[in-house]
């Protein structure tokens, strides 16, 4: 019985010990400042990448009122971070270029295609052909336009078909209606001297 005596005033003294911790504890579990609570949503804003799915893809680009673009896709998942935006467009992806009166000027189609908004560039893969409405074909396996430019790029092998000539090679670089203003890096083939 004398233990239990021994015990009963340390018993007050762990309980008063206690008591102060948890208090302690509790009040440093309080509110965040405000800076703290700013450096947080920064932290946070920098590694938050939000993503976006559709199926049966239809996505056209307007400009000034007139439809320059229209792009079709079995799946997109579009890939927002802070520093980028990007849609990748599974196939078969086909594309429509139209001219201001409405009128199509080019078809492109390949197998899937990349979209980055911020520098308005698409990228195509796999299969891509590109025909205008003039007859001139182009083939590759990777094409890159710069659609504010109306530039199209390739550092791969092409072939370019018009209705007097054929050319193939590495490397090209030419508008999006394959007109005679085109370069090709290292070309070879046929073609009609009129």
């Amino acid at each position: 019985m004398q233990v239990i005596a021994i015990l009963e005033p340390h018993k007050t003294l762990y309980g008063l010990l206690l008591s102060l911790l948890l208090t302690v504890a509790l009040a440093s579990c309080g509110e965040l400042s405000r800076e703290q609570a700013t450096q947080v949503d920064e932290a946070l804003k920098d590694s938050l990448t939000s993503t976006t799915e559709s199926w049966d893809v239809e996505m056209e680009i307007i400009e000034e009122g007139y439809k320059k673009m229209r792009l079709t896709g079995s799946y997109a998942a579009t890939y927002t971070a802070k520093d980028s935006n990007a849609t990748r467009i599974k196939g078969p992806v086909d594309i429509q270029l139209y001219d201001s009166t409405g009128a199509v000027t080019t078809r492109a189609s390949c197998n899937r295609a990349v979209y980055n908004a911020e520098e308005a560039i698409f990228e195509l893969y796999g299969d891509v052909q590109v025909s205008t409405e003039d007859n001139r074909h182009l083939e590759s396996e990777y094409l890159k336009w710069i659609q504010n430019t109306n530039r199209i790029t390739t550092p791969k092998f092409v072939i370019i078909t018009t209705p007097t000539d054929s050319i193939s090679g590495t490397g090209f670089e030419g508008t999006t209606d394959l007109s005679d203003d085109y370069t090709i890096e290292k070309p070879t083939g046929q073609f009609i001297v009129d």
